[in-house]
This record gives structure tokens, sequence and C-alpha cells, in this order.
């Protein structure tokens, strides 16, 4: 039977150290929200019969970056769920870390619309992609603080992951955030090639460089 002294220090303990399921299941729900946003942005053309056609090739710009979002949301939303799996429990920390992550990823709507306007406009579409540029990059920074917070915690990770590949993993982990500053350069010479680059960054998250859930040596009586 615990001791009172034993009892306020479990309880503290346990308001300390949260079940991953909470986070997850908040971080969904602005994945889910942030990706249909982005659909609001595909207007229907009204055009003179006959026209739909062209009208509907000078709105690409809407429909690429549209993809381009998309698909980064929906490979950055697996790639948080192999996070999570790989955190034995969060804390407040974790939490905030978290939340500006998401706070980014709830804003890719904003700069998709507005790189979508302004390259059908032919006009500041640099500029557009440059702030596009600045969002993903802020996302993966944010992303990359929440894996390299839970490695270098030690107690965060779950018992199944390798502390030392854990710690190799960091370097590849993040190195799509410098990528995402390289794009943002060349949005400045040209915003089309950028949003390739940024598709191409979208494609590299499909790699999983987490350590795997393995028994560590050591822990078998």
């Amino acid at each position: 039977m615990l001791c009172p002294v034993q009892a306020r220090s479990s309880i503290l303990e346990r308001s300390r150290a949260l079940n991953t399921n909470r986070a997850e299941a908040f971080s969904d729900g602005v994945f889910a929200i942030a990706a249909t946003l982005l659909v609001l942005e595909l207007k229907v053309p009204h055009v003179e019969p006959g026209g739909l056609a062209d009208a509907l090739l000078q709105r690409w710009p809407s429909y690429a970056t549209y993809v381009v979002s998309f698909l980064t949301i929906g490979i950055i939303w697996v790639n948080h769920h192999a996070v999570m799996d790989r955190i034995n429990y969060v804390n407040r920390p974790l939490l905030f870390l978290n939340l500006v992550f998401l706070m980014a990823v709830a804003a890719i709507p904003f700069p998709t619309a507005l790189l979508a306007d302004y390259l059908q406009a032919g006009h500041d579409e640099r500029l557009a992609s440059a702030v596009y540029g600045v969002t993903m990059s802020l996302m993966g920074i944010a992303f990359g603080l929440i894996w390299a917070y839970a490695v270098l915690s030690d107690d965060l990770l779950h018992d199944k992951i390798d502390p030392d590949r854990a710690r190799r993993s960091l370097l590849i982990f993040t190195v799509g955030s410098p990528l995402y500053v390289l794009a943002i350069g060349v949005s400045l010479l040209s915003a089309e090639l950028a949003l390739v680059i940024y598709a191409l960054l979208a494609f590299f998250y499909l790699f999983d460089v987490l350590p795997p859930l393995e028994v560590r040596e050591g822990k078998h009586g």
C-alpha cells in the first residue's frame, strides 16, 4: 500500500506523463481540417459554352498546389503517427511543441491559396512561393523538434527503441527543413520550379527514417 507521500508523488507523475492517445486524436483533427480546407480553393469556373476546357487549363495552379499540399499534409500525418508510436508518453513541453507544429499545419491552406492565386495572376508569384516555403519550413522545423526532444529526453521514447539508432536518425529526419529553405531561394527565381521542389520534398518524406520498434539487447532475463 502506498504511503501518502508516495501516493502524491504517483499522482504528480501521472499528471506530468500523459498518454499519447489524446495528443494523436487532437492532431488527427487538425490534419483532417487542414486537408479539407484545401479543396475549398478549387472553384467551379462559370464560362460561356465551349470555354470550359480553357478555363480549367487556366486554373492549373489551383490543382497543382492542391495536390502538393494535400500530399504533404497526408504524408506528414503518416509520419506523425510513426513518431507517436515510438513515444511512450508525452509531457507538457512535448505537447506545446506539438501545438506549434499543428499551428504550421493548420496554416498550410493559406499559402496554398496564395500561391495558386498569384501563379494564375502572373505577378508576385515569387513572393507567394516564398511564403509557401516559409510555412513548410516552419512545419518541418517544428516536426523535427518534436522528434529531437523525444530522443534527447531519453525517458520519453518507447523501451523498444534503440537510443543510439534514434540519435542517428535525427540528422536524416531533419534534412527536409534546409531543403525547404533552398526551395525558398529558388522561388525568388522561379515560382514554378520551386513548386516542383516542394512536390519532390513531399515524396522525400515518404521514406521512414525512424528507428524500428524492437526489443533492445539486455532486456531479456
